[in-house]
């Protein structure tokens, strides 16, 4: 696949969540880091997806651990329309904030419409205190109400622009862990690695978007990961933070590693949102 250029992405998709550890204040250096040509394109990390909306792949495998965001990509996907119509039910208030945050709690949760659940999250995110998901050791959704005047709850637009795209082209969508997710890579793939961040500091360390964290022996297994796609003739560009951790573990790859200066988004203080230093570790010129 000739991966697309720059002129033709006239029409942007944007990600249709805020997501900790988004991209898209990094994505034009991603971009400018990222192969030229290559197969299929794998994110197992997806998250927002603001990289891949960008490039907009043809073919493509993309997964996170995180259950209730794949099945909101998978409604997007298949059940745009009741998705929307069900986002138009919802309220920016706190009592019915809270009303729907209580809804993973309940014994019938799981067995509510997909659309319903899928436009649960969309909702929460839009409306909660700084745009975060995250759960507690339950799994419950446990961020408080953000009092925002007027939120984006829903673009239709952008929605329907999303499901276009994933229903016209060859998208896988995963619900996986990331190394059984890159099993099928093969040579001349391109994966994007954009994992939890190892904490620069021990109050810095937020992993809990899903209910089992990433430690350090999860990032040992990203590294082996990333040498066993270096091997099979992938190419493969990692974001993380950038502590003595991962650039002593990365250093065969250093020298294809980037420091970048980005703003810390998410923080409660917003006198803590200065700007922090991340790599981008790459395996290819």
């Amino acid at each position: 696949m000739l991966n697309k250029t720059i002129d033709e992405k006239s029409s942007l998709i944007k990600p249709f969540l805020k997501w900790a550890g988004g991209k898209r204040k990094l994505l034009p250096k991603i971009i400018e880091l990222s192969p030229n040509n290559y197969s299929t394109y794998h994110e197992p990390f997806i998250g927002g997806g603001a990289l891949l909306l960008y490039l907009r792949p043809d073919e493509a495998m993309i997964n996170d651990l995180n259950s209730q965001l794949m099945e909101i990509y998978k409604v997007i996907r298949d059940n745009v329309e009741e998705l929307i119509d069900e986002l138009k039910k919802h309220k920016n208030n706190k009592e019915y904030f809270y009303k729907i945050r209580i809804l993973d709690r309940r014994d019938d949760f799981k067995s509510l419409p997909e659309t319903v659940r899928a436009a649960r999250i969309i909702y929460l995110n839009k409306t909660c205190y700084n745009g975060l998901f995250r759960v507690n050791k339950k799994g419950y959704f446990n961020v408080p109400f953000g009092k925002y005047k007027n939120p984006e709850i829903i673009n239709e637009d952008n929605l329907r622009a999303v499901s276009e795209y994933l229903r016209g082209n060859n998208i896988e969508i995963l619900n996986t862990d990331f190394e059984e997710a890159l099993k099928g890579t093969k040579k001349g793939d391109f994966v994007y690695l954009d994992p939890p961040y190892h904490p620069i500091n021990e109050t810095s360390n937020f992993t809990n978007y899903t209910d089992d964290g990433f430690g350090q022996n999860e990032q040992l297994r990203l590294k082996k990961v990333c040498d066993d796609l270096n091997e099979k003739g992938c190419s493969f560009l990692l974001s993380n933070s950038y502590t003595p951790f991962i650039r002593e573990m990365y250093r065969d790859y250093e020298k294809y590693t980037i420091t970048v200066q980005m703003p810390r988004s998410i923080n409660c203080k917003a006198s803590s949102r200065g700007k922090i230093n991340e790599v981008l570790i790459k395996n290819y010129e």
